[in-house]
């Protein structure tokens, strides 16, 4: 006697009951896709400036690094540079997932009043650069605390209005770390 259950016995049946087991086993192995959080245009501006503010800071560290005389403005730019080398590398990976550019189009507007205005000039480092000893020390000082106010800007503007959660988790570290730096800093010049 033939027990087959209704519906069951054709080969076109079979093959669509295989090919949906199939689909079914598939689906196990491999985890639900993640939804990633929404990030807003705050989030990639405050990359974006970060990013270059992360560049002009860094450029400054690495002078200051290597010829001032006192050893801990040289300890607090090692120190700059390295969280720099960390974020830098957070930043530009979210803004490629995002598939955003790494710097902002000058032309879009996003950016009015703040690009140019968090900008050191070439003929910053060229000072820079001419001044030996304690007078090195003061300019590169200077240039370091102007670059992290800037960058504490661009950090608040983060906290109050980004999106990302994981952007405004960075921006508040962000802020600890840097206002131990501009205390750091700040007494230095005062010294």
């Amino acid at each position: 006697m033939d027990r087959r259950l209704a519906g069951t016995g054709g080969p076109a049946c079979r093959a669509a009951l295989t090919l949906l087991l199939l689909c079914l086993l598939a689906a196990c192995g491999s985890p639900a896709p993640v939804e990633e959080k929404a990030f807003n245009d705050t989030d990639v501006m405050f990359l974006q400036m970060g990013l270059a503010q992360i560049t002009e800071g860094d450029r400054v560290a690495e002078i200051a690094e290597g010829r001032a005389a006192n050893p801990e403005i040289r300890a607090v730019a090692t120190e700059l540079r390295g969280q720099w080398r960390t974020e830098r590398e957070t930043m530009t990976g979210w803004l490629g997932q995002w598939q955003r550019p790494l710097e902002a189009d000058p032309s879009a507007g996003l950016h009015a009043g703040h690009g140019d205005l968090h900008s050191l000039r070439e003929e910053d480092f060229e000072g820079l650069a001419k001044f030996a000893g304690a007078e090195f020390d003061r300019a590169a000082v200077a240039l370091l605390l102007g670059n992290l106010h800037n960058a504490m800007e661009t950090i608040r503007m983060e906290a109050g209005g980004g999106s990302y959660p994981q952007a405004v988790d960075l921006a508040k570290r962000m802020t600890e770390s840097r206002q131990g730096q501009i205390q750091r800093l700040l007494a230095l010049a005062a010294g």
